[in-house]
């Protein structure tokens, strides 16, 4: 591994993200063929944050997070600070002095497939983080990790300048080159079920709207009036 900060990166058009952020994690998912979703481990802190915003990746390595306080100086307004690690890693490798300077950079939140700790100050200051887990070890800064490759990050590859979308359902990573795409096809995605919604809303089944009952049949589904048990 090289040990480089890359300054310079190419980031998702804000515009789309901001788009993204409305769809919403389960929504970008399924409009991105069911892809980009990070591993169920990777869980909010507190419950009711969401962000969307563009990677700013870091790779660390376990219990160091001096590549992290590096980082900071590379993020700039609508950033997610996306950080992987080596090894496998539950140290609490970010805290609330690093999510102040964060904040005051214009920082989104931080995704980090490790451990971080101060989690009521965090919620307190509202700053959102999804991590592997919570806890009160500390780290050091020792190693030398890179700022802006490519990671990977609770088991999906993140590219710099990618969009990333959180929310209680976990976190979603879009590459650049297929935002637009993704967003096309989640609005028109979130306009069907807004329809949808309406009809389950005013009694319709969704046997009849989806058309289910026809391949219940076919799949050997039988409808009786009484249990056997009760004809006995």
């Amino acid at each position: 591994m090289k040990n480089i900060v890359v300054r310079n990166i190419k980031r998702t058009d804000a515009g789309l993200v901001k788009r993204l952020g409305v769809l919403g994690v389960a929504t970008a998912h399924e409009a991105y063929g069911r892809g980009g979703l990070m591993k169920p481990y990777m869980r909010p802190v507190w419950q009711g944050g969401e962000a969307a915003g563009t990677a700013v990746t870091v790779l660390t390595h376990p219990g160091d997070n001096w590549m992290i306080h590096v980082a900071v100086e590379q993020c700039k307004e609508g950033d997610i600070l996306v950080v992987g690690c080596s090894a496998d890693n539950t140290d609490g490798m970010f805290g609330d002095l690093l999510a102040t300077s964060l904040m005051a950079r214009g920082v989104k939140a931080l995704v980090i497939d490790a451990g971080i700790r101060d989690a009521k100050s965090l919620r307190e200051m509202g700053f959102p983080v999804w991590s592997k887990a919570i806890s009160a070890k500390g780290t050091v800064k020792a190693s030398l990790g890179a700022v802006n490759v490519p990671v990977v990050c609770a088991g999906i590859n993140v590219n710099p300048g990618d969009a990333i979308i959180a929310d209680d359902d976990g976190v979603v990573v879009i590459k650049r080159g297929d935002a637009a795409d993704v967003v096309a096809k989640g609005e028109k995605r979130h306009a069907d079920e807004e329809g949808k919604r309406k009809r389950l809303a005013a009694g319709e089944l969704g046997l009849d709207m989806y058309d289910m009952r026809e391949p219940l049949k076919k799949a050997g589904l039988t409808y009786i009036d009484e249990s056997p048990e009760d004809q006995i």
